[in-house]
């Protein structure tokens, strides 16, 4: 339950900075005179809010399946599967892809299309790669006798790697669009926020692996642990 509530904690301080940076918790109605439709609220693009409530959604989505998962390991009948090894270079994998992104954002920002394209195709590559990886862990899991209907611990390690694997693929979707529409963009920076929201999906699904992989990995309590001594 606790890396719930905190996953939960670390996704509200999240949105409180990016809300921030909006400027939606302003208040132009104790403004003198007229207020110009000129800040960032009013330059908000759809896209970019519909984006961010979907990703709130998710990160409920998460946490509630993190908060299934802590109550469930607290009953003696609990038996973890082991940590296959390539887990590690998975989580390496998603890191690299999501710099991959910050790559060609910043491309993209500086007219630079071909630039911007290498880094669309390498985070494509190393998502691809990561997903693929996924399925290896599975795969060896299952090989050593760690099947998802065994028992409960197995079930979830299947279900939450599944859950995020779904959302690796819709993210994997996602930059083949982008990817082909910048190919056929005249002007790079018109794609500056296709680009940009892709990222900003990547970034969440790598931080939601890093939590994921903690969790599994039986390091949460003692992550939390820590933050509470340097807090104290």
């Amino acid at each position: 339950m606790t890396a719930a509530v905190a996953f939960l904690v670390l996704l509200a301080g999240l949105a409180g900075w990016w809300l921030s940076g909006q400027r939606l918790m302003s208040r132009p109605w104790l403004a003198a005179g007229v207020v110009e439709e000129t800040g960032s609220l009013a330059r908000m693009p759809a896209a970019k809010v519909g984006l961010g409530v979907f990703l709130a959604v998710v990160g409920i989505l998460f946490s509630l399946a993190l908060s299934a998962y802590a109550m469930r390991m607290q009953l003696a009948d609990w038996s973890a599967p082991p940590l296959p090894t390539i887990l590690w270079a998975n989580t390496l994998l998603i890191l690299l892809a999501s710099g991959g992104l910050v790559w060609a954002g910043r491309c993209v920002q500086h007219r630079q299309k071909e630039r911007a394209l290498d880094g669309l195709l390498a985070a494509f590559g190393l998502g691809a790669a990561f997903l693929g990886g996924q399925l290896i862990a599975w795969d060896e899991l299952a090989a050593s006798g760690y099947r998802l209907a065994d028992n409960a611990a197995n079930s979830f390690f299947y279900m939450l790697t599944g859950l995020h694997g779904v959302h690796i693929l819709g993210g994997l979707v996602a930059l083949v669009a982008v990817t082909a529409r910048l190919w056929h963009s005249a002007d790079a920076t018109a794609m500056r926020l296709p680009v940009e929201l892709c990222g900003l999906y990547w970034h969440f699904l790598a931080l939601v692996w890093l939590v994921l992989f903690a969790v599994i990995a039986g390091w949460a309590g003692d992550v939390l642990a820590v933050c509470r001594q340097l807090l104290s």
